[in-house]
């Protein structure tokens, strides 16, 4: 949807199958047919996914009351990464930036199916107490919001070579990401024109060339926006951490889990692994910033 041609250093499916077809198809045919084929292959990936929850749900020796919590978990986090991804392309063709509405994005894209729904979903399965799902489900959402906004720095400011794809992505594809909304607040709240100038003549414009990115990222720097992105990543993954402590798990499961969650945010654990025996392997189962939208995201 956002039209990338690389993802994790190879050419996205889309991409790939444009070039495959680029000498047997006109090229908006090609075109065509690339997106139609990636559009399939997401839609075919989702069903299986169904299958192998459909097969979970009709296994006998899952309780009913779990197979019906499961049920919720799985459509409520299908419905919620539709609406997130709708909400991001319907931010980038309208051009709406705005913090808040930038981490509901986030949110709902990234924390809740990425990271929240996903231990959500094994919590239930495991038959975890109410307050530890819901310590697991708060820990997870903070982590997700710090993926989201790290991954918005990185498109921006990290190597390529690391990231997998092409660097100033969402800026050339106009994505209302957090960074750049951020950006935007606290250039109008300075009264910064030529900061204005700067994000206006850049944002959404494919042929931005690698100057003009050394320019915005100079200027996202110059006025503060890297950095407050980088805070609220550090607090929502101390927040991610200290919720997990919360959570009655095993001494080697909570290990995992906070491992999983630094790996996530990037950023080390906060807290030390917690102490007990641990198995030899896994056990077996089944500047003053304006506004943010910290008091919508930071507080539950």
């Amino acid at each position: 949807m956002d039209a990338a041609p690389l993802r994790r250093g190879h050419p996205s499916l889309h991409a790939d199958v444009t070039h495959q077809y680029a000498g047997a198809a006109p090229g908006l045919a090609a075109r065509q047919l690339g997106a139609s084929a990636a559009v399939l292959a997401g839609d075919l990936v989702l069903v299986w996914a169904d299958d192998a929850v459909a097969g979970l749900l009709m296994d006998r020796h899952l309780p009913p009351h779990t197979a019906h919590r499961l049920h919720d978990v799985w459509h409520d986090m299908r419905t919620e990464m539709v609406a997130g991804q709708y909400l991001d392309v319907q931010g980038q063709a309208t051009d709406a930036l705005s913090p808040t509405r930038a981490l509901r994005v986030a949110r709902l894209k990234s924390a809740r199916y990425t990271v929240e729904s996903p231990l959500h979903f094994g919590a239930v399965l495991a038959g975890a107490d109410t307050a530890t799902t819901r310590a697991l489900c708060r820990a997870g959402r903070r982590a997700g919001l710090a993926f989201q906004l790290r991954d918005d720095l990185d498109d921006l400011f990290a190597d390529p070579r690391a990231t997998g794809k092409p660097s100033g992505g969402d800026v050339r594809q106009g994505k209302p990401t957090y960074l750049l909304a951020l950006a935007h607040a606290l250039a109008a709240r300075a009264e910064d024109r030529a900061a204005l100038d700067l994000l206006e003549h850049a944002v959404g414009r494919t042929d931005l060339s690698g100057a003009e990115l050394d320019d915005l990222r100079a200027r996202l720097v110059a006025i503060g926006a890297r950095d407050l992105v980088q805070a609220k990543i550090a607090r929502f993954a101390r927040q991610s951490q200290r919720h997990l402590g919360a959570a009655n798990l095993e001494p080697y499961a909570a290990d995992q889990v906070r491992r999983l969650l630094a790996e996530t945010t990037g950023t080390p654990p906060a807290a030390p692994a917690s102490p007990g025996r641990r198995p030899a392997s896994p056990p077996a189962g089944p500047g003053q910033a304006p506004p943010t939208g910290q008091e919508q995201e930071g507080t539950r």
